[in-house]
């Protein structure tokens, strides 16, 4: 089969929305679609167990943020023509219990937990940035442009808010808790 007919039959593929690269996004926006849902569960007892005020309103301002990404998340599949629809995503599920697991194992009131909200949140972060990275181009290479412009809109929020939380952390966090392990000791 010559190369312009199999690109055109591709196209005419994905245009009716079974090819497998299609079935494959759909099947990843559902699964950020229920971490982003979960992430507006589990931020807010992240902000709860912060110690910092800096940190607080980081999260504060992420929550928002989530809640946006839902809602453009909601129109991609919109775009589609599908229901939003969300799918356990294990990974998600683990990222946000580890980050449960730090504030219980951690000293109430200490930068020690702080610094360990920061670290968790900071998975949190990389695992979207990886996922909206890839929707992204699959978006692009299925042409579904209005759809990347939305995901790539999420992919430079998620990289801002990984950045602040670098900040945040080695604007003083970091060092605090480095020195309330010094003070016990003495």
């Amino acid at each position: 089969m010559p190369d312009k007919l199999k690109k055109a039959e591709n196209k005419k593929g994905n245009a009716e929305g079974n090819s497998q690269l299609e079935k494959f996004f759909t099947d990843s926006l559902k699964d950020i679609y229920w971490a982003e849902k979960h992430i507006t569960k589990a931020l807010p007892k992240m902000q709860e167990a912060a110690t910092t005020e800096e940190l607080k309103s980081a999260i504060e301002v992420h929550i928002a943020e989530t809640e946006e990404q839902i809602t453009r998340l909601e129109r991609v599949f919109e775009l589609m023509g599908k229901k939003a629809q969300a799918k356990k995503c294990d990974a998600m599920e683990g990222l946000i219990k580890e980050g449960e697991s730090i504030v219980e194992e951690t000293e109430k009131g200490s930068m020690t937990r702080d610094a360990g909200i920061i670290m968790a949140a900071q998975k949190v972060e990389h695992y979207e940035i990886a996922t909206y990275g890839g929707l992204v181009q699959l978006a692009k290479t299925m042409g579904m442009d209005e759809a990347a412009g939305l995901l790539e809109q999420t992919l430079e929020e998620e990289k801002q808010t990984d950045r602040g939380l670098s900040e945040i952390a080695e604007n003083n966090i970091n060092w605090e808790a480095e020195q309330e392990g010094e003070e016990e000791d003495k």
